[in-house]
């Protein structure tokens, strides 16, 4: 669905979709119903279709990209958990320009604050400056994200919106950067490889919640 929204837009030349499952991009790209909601959108030229671990894809990847759209399960396991770390960002860095943009699934601010501002941290160590944000979700929640860029200009230019949209407007977007006390910004740990950090945030978190 994500892939039938950026290609919406006619000047995007070209989409990479780095999924780990074949058997969910075939059902998405085959399946009548899915096919219906998703517009076809990857079946079309434009996009290509990479089933693997986008850890390992990332070390090997040479190519330069604009934008880099981060929408991973939650770390809650040590294997997602390693999407998350300082490595991961470091080497994120080597495929995009100056000027590129990023953004990042960083679980829920208001379940789990201190998995979400460890997110936080954890990007902006690597060097990258960032624009917290959540949005409610109806099926999910309140739910948090992560704007990132190497040059802070290209963040300031990222509020630009265009007039055509339904829902989203440059007033929405400065609600969507305010963070309520129970949300705020907390001292995190920067998450890596050799601690882990961010998954045990998750797990003593959420488990709370779900206990």
């Amino acid at each position: 669905l994500a892939v039938r929204e950026i290609l919406k837009y006619p000047f995007v030349e070209q989409v990479t979709l780095v999924d780990l499952d074949p058997a969910i991009t075939t059902l998405f790209s085959q399946n009548g119903f899915l096919t219906q909601i998703n517009n076809h959108s990857l079946q079309s030229p434009k996009v290509q279709i990479v089933n693997t671990d986008a850890f390992v894809w990332l070390r090997k990847e040479e190519q330069k990209y604009d934008v880099v759209i981060i929408d991973f399960p939650d770390p809650s396991t040590y294997s997602v958990g390693k999407l998350y770390t300082d490595t991961f960002y470091r080497m994120l860095q080597n495929i995009l320009h100056d000027s590129s943009i990023v953004v990042v699934q960083s679980t829920s601010p208001f379940v789990a604050p201190v998995s979400y501002w460890c997110v936080n941290t954890t990007i902006r160590s690597v060097g990258f400056f960032t624009i917290p944000y959540h949005v409610f979700i109806p099926s999910f929640g309140d739910w948090g994200y992560i704007l990132a860029s190497q040059q802070k200009e290209m963040l300031i230019h990222s509020e630009r919106v265009p007039d055509s949209l339904r829902f989203f407007s440059a007033d929405t977007f400065e609600n969507m950067k305010c963070f309520p006390l129970d949300m705020s910004r907390s001292v995190a740990d920067v998450n890596r490889l050799n601690n882990q950090i961010l998954v045990q945030h998750f797990d003593r978190e959420w488990s709370e919640v779900l206990h």
